[in-house]
């Protein structure tokens, strides 16, 4: 019996040991002939990835992989086009777009006021016009705004609001009328209704101004018009989005998408609530029926966003703005949410255990922040939480320390690369050459995640890295140069930092095995390529999880 017994023991150890020897599964896909940038710890490069199973299996050279397919592995001839970690962006509400006035293409002002005026002559009488939010004044040859005068001549009796990015409305005099808005209407706290260098009202409303207007309401999101959206950010190359600062109603949105196999990007959410103190922000996150992180690798909840200040026309500074938007040295940016109630609604967020993200475009926008992260910390630690200072244009040298002792991770956009022109006008040519200051944030140990704040923003990624390895922007010429990074910074920033900053870095975000198979194509080598070729390339294919979700025809296929 004893010998049976051993004999059995022998057996079942043989057949554990070939059971662990035994060969892996082909991959389901093989990439070969390529130049594959893994953004691993060595920056390694290689000629060609195996995925199986939505993962990365194998990297490495081509005869390696190829070794490894089996009869059903479909094999992509790369033909020598590169291949680079999928592409992230960690701040971006939409892709732009929308049912309003349609500006993003408008190079001048005289196009601004034609497609105004185009809208208001197929219009009812007294029908409100809008539009979509998605450009720039920087992107016209005049880099200024049109004003109410302007809006005027191709509007005199329609309301009109145009919207510009999140922060700012410009109305026309028959919409000023609408909604009752006078040089005797009194300054809004945390917003700003500006007027011109005769003291008139020239029909900008900043930020918590823009109350003072309802729009219509907008047509409500769904799922149809998501997908819409992921698929165009996937043509750019983005696997993975931040929204930063989105309703309990998209979040649900997103995961039926999951439930249903709808979703082509992974999406992290920061929620956005309507709370300004302890007690507003305790009853809102417990309506929520959310948990802090809870999630998987498609959607998962990212914490909870807040703003202290407004954007390029109202972030809030220690030094007051360039005249004459300084306003004869008194303006110095927007404050839209004060010290003691934000410093109090950061501390009950640390109490429930969320992360907490917090728009602060000015310097002294960032000392609000530092102080209310501080207050929270000396509570209940926040470091190795991964709290974040959305956009941090304008940090001061004193600020690093602190920001270092919290373990800030920061978040950082291509603003200057659209807003060049107008940040130098706000804000004089040396602050806004210093605007994200990159270099010195990198060579201050921070990381650094990327995105764009689209659709403040356009949305391509490799724009991004454009602009971060040459401060080049649209239409201002360099600034900051100093404030360059290498290319490889840039593509961390856009990949693995971005993994980091929602706690995925060991998921996603470089090409390694194990890891899940999110992976762009592109033309050329962004490592060596003409700095301008990064900028003007178009994305080839993307893949998230080992699938298909955008392909062009490669060469000779």
């Amino acid at each position: 019996m004893k010998r049976f017994v051993r004999m059995a023991a022998i057996l079942a150890a043989t057949i554990g040991l070939a059971s662990a020897q035994a060969p892996p599964p082909p991959p389901d896909t093989i990439l070969v002939n390529g130049h594959v940038v893994t953004v691993d710890a060595r920056f390694s490069i290689a000629q060609a990835v195996a995925i199986g199973g939505g993962r990365f299996t194998a990297v490495g050279t081509d005869a390696a992989i190829r070794k490894l397919a089996g009869p059903s592995t479909t094999t992509i001839d790369l033909h020598g086009q590169t291949v680079i970690p999928g592409l992230a962006d960690d701040h971006l509400h939409d892709a732009g777009g929308g049912p309003g006035v349609d500006l993003s293409r408008a190079r001048s002002l005289a196009d601004v006021l034609a497609a105004i005026k185009a809208r208001v002559e197929t219009s009812r009488p007294g029908e409100i016009i809008v539009t979509n939010s998605d450009w720039h004044e920087a992107q016209l040859k005049e880099h200024r705004l049109p004003y109410r005068r302007d809006l005027d001549t191709v509007s005199p009796a329609n309301p009109v609001v145009v919207v510009r990015g999140g922060h700012e409305y410009i109305l026309n005099s028959a919409a000023l009328t609408k909604w009752h808005i006078t040089k005797d209407t009194p300054q809004l706290p945390g917003g700003r209704i500006t007027r011109d260098a005769r003291g008139e009202l020239n029909g900008e409303l900043i930020d918590r101004a823009k109350s003072l207007v309802q729009l219509p309401p907008p047509p409500p999101l769904t799922i149809e018009s998501l997908i819409e959206q992921h698929k165009k950010l996937n043509a750019a190359g983005l696997t993975s989005i931040r929204y930063p600062g989105a309703s309990i109603e998209q979040y649900r949105l997103l995961q039926d998408m999951q439930r249903r196999g709808l979703l082509t990007i992974r999406v992290n959410q920061l929620m956005r609530v309507g709370a300004d103190t302890a007690e507003k922000m305790r009853a809102a996150v417990a309506a929520l029926h959310v948990k802090p992180d809870e999630g998987d690798e498609w959607v998962r909840v990212g914490g909870m966003k807040l703003g202290v200040d407004g954007g390029f026309e109202g972030g809030w500074m220690r030094q007051p703005y360039n005249e004459p938007w300084g306003e004869g040295g008194t303006f110095a940016g927007v404050n839209t949410m004060k010290q003691a109630p934000y410093t109090d609604v950061v501390k009950e967020l640390n109490r429930l255990g969320w992360r907490v993200a917090t728009h602060a475009v000015g310097d002294a926008a960032i000392d609000e922040v530092l102080a209310a992260y501080e207050a929270a910390d000396a509570e209940k630690s926040i470091v190795g939480r991964r709290w974040t200072i959305e956009h941090g244009f304008i940090p001061q040298a004193d600020q690093f320390p602190r920001m270092k002792k919290l373990g800030l991770v920061i978040s950082a956009q291509d603003h200057l690369y659209l807003a060049g022109p107008s940040l130098v006008n706000y804000w004089g040519p040396a602050r806004a050459a210093r605007t994200t200051p990159m270099r010195a944030y990198l060579d201050q140990a921070f990381v650094v995640a990327g995105g764009t704040d689209s659709a403040v923003v356009p949305y391509p990624p490799l724009w991004v890295i454009y602009h971060f390895v040459s401060r080049d922007t649209i239409s201002g010429g360099v600034l900051g140069a100093d404030q360059k990074i290498s290319r490889r910074e840039a593509l961390q920033v856009e990949t693995i930092n971005n993994a980091y900053l929602t706690f995925e870095e060991r998921i996603k975000g470089s090409i390694e095995p194990g890891k899940l198979a999110d992976l762009v194509v592109l033309p050329e080598d962004i490592l060596s390529c003409p700095p301008r070729h990064i900028e003007q390339m178009t994305v080839v294919m993307t893949m998230v999880g080992g699938k298909l979700m955008f392909r062009k025809p490669l060469r000779s296929e």
